[in-house]
């Protein structure tokens, strides 16, 4: 047990608070710091999947070709915010250099790895907390041939790492998806995804930890640390001092700007997102889904349907770009013409930043710099889906347990 060895989590999101959940089970004493007033966030407002599907890293062959053709289309569901920031420039180079078949080659096993378990924690939380766990699989659906071709590239893949997958006509789609015409050529069938309700979820797990004893604190700037001979002794922040055996940094995108206060460079800009959540829809899915060309995720939550989409990298305000929005609903419209594009237009719009790492794997592990900092960051859209078994990863690292995964690849140090 962890007994009086007190863990300062720097951030709130899905990742804190999985995090915390696992480390009050070994009775550590744990605080929470939350930058925000309140809880809020991209932990949130997404699509809620828990996806052993996304076994590629977002750094792969062809997305900056495809990224750059899409950069000049103010619909497009991929923008880069143009900026001379030099980090900037360091981080896309890095991203560009992971982009190789190589770097996938590498990756597939351990997101695989990561995903598979992931889904089986929440299943095994989801037995003392209600948070909308539902494991009926995730369809990616394409309207081109192109985009089925590539599809089935990914299939090839999947063989590798033993992800099951079934490939789907068009008209097994709207078998799979009774009452809702679909415009697609076709898809890919992942039964072992799953999916839960996000709010429910931070809801959920921020009552646990409030019963046991975990102290949230929200609406507290980290200032600076205090240290000594590589050991953080405390946190600085605006709201005081909170002395610390060990730090975790889990503040999504706002994480560099921490570990900036230490000297520590971590590559990791935000990556803009949008929701819409319909409430009572005229046509509800039944198997949350993905429109692969438009890169829009479904998910239905009881009598919600939730749409999500678009990256904008390095666009780290909470600014709705109206156009990107528009151009995801114009994209929803394409594949399913039964949705109407002024109702969605007129719905509440939902923001959130996620944190992108510069090879699309997330940082997990201690720095070299400092003994006792932990970073758990930079999941990118997989922020949901690996929070458990994040949090599970962090308090065997902390316990100096062996992890249930080979973190290598994952360190913190990785582009120093």
């Amino acid at each position: 047990m962890g007994g009086t060895k007190k863990i300062i989590i720097i951030g709130a999101g899905a990742i804190g608070l999985s995090a915390g959940y696992y480390l009050e089970r070994e009775g550590y004493d744990i605080t929470i710091l939350e930058r925000s007033s309140r809880p809020e966030g991209c932990s949130f407002g997404n699509a809620g999947m828990i996806v052993p599907s996304h076994f590629i890293p977002l750094a792969a062959p062809g997305v900056i070709k495809k990224g750059i053709k899409w950069h000049f289309n103010p619909e497009s569901p991929f923008h880069i915010k143009a900026s001379a920031d030099p980090e900037l420039i360091k981080w896309l180079w890095k991203f560009y250099r992971s982009s190789s078949h190589k770097h996938v080659d590498n990756s597939i096993s351990i997101l695989s790895i990561l995903n598979l378990a992931s889904r089986d924690l929440f299943k095994e939380m989801s037995k003392t907390l209600d948070f909308g766990f539902e494991s009926k699989g995730l369809l990616m659906v394409a309207n081109t041939n192109r985009g089925l071709q590539e599809e089935l590239e990914t299939v090839k893949l999947a063989k590798k790492v033993g992800i099951i997958t079934e490939v789907v006509t068009a008209s097994e789609i709207e078998k799979l998806q009774p009452g809702i015409r679909f415009d697609v050529k076709g898809g890919v069938y992942f039964r072992q995804d799953a999916n839960i309700n996000p709010s429910l979820f931070m809801t959920k797990m921020s009552a646990w930890l409030h019963e046991r004893g975990v102290k949230t604190e929200y609406g507290v700037s980290v200032t600076g640390f205090e240290a000594e001979n590589g050991t953080i002794k405390s946190v600085i922040t605006d709201k005081g001092l909170f002395n610390a055996d060990e730090v975790i940094v889990a503040a999504g995108a706002w994480s560099p700007s921490i570990t900036a206060k230490l000297g520590i460079k971590l590559p990791v800009v935000a990556g803009k997102g949008y929701s819409i959540t319909v409430a009572n829809p005229v046509k509800q899915l039944t198997i949350p889904s993905i429109l692969s060309e438009g890169k829009v995720a479904i998910t239905p939550f009881g009598n919600l349907l939730r749409f999500a989409g678009t990256m904008g990298l390095a666009d780290s305000n909470d600014r709705i770009e109206k156009r990107r929005v528009k151009g995801m609903i114009k994209s929803i419209r394409s594949y399913m013409p039964d949705f109407n594009e002024v109702d969605l237009e007129s719905l509440k719009i939902w923001v959130g930043l996620r944190p992108v790492s510069a090879d699309g794997l997330p940082y997990i592990g201690r720095f070299k710099r400092y003994s006792n900092l932990l970073a758990a960051t930079g999941h990118s859209m997989m922020g949901i889906s690996l929070a458990p078994v994040t949090g599970r990863l962090l308090e065997e690292i902390v316990s100096d347990k062996t992890t249930l995964a080979d973190l290598a690849r994952l360190s913190p140090d990785r582009h120093s």
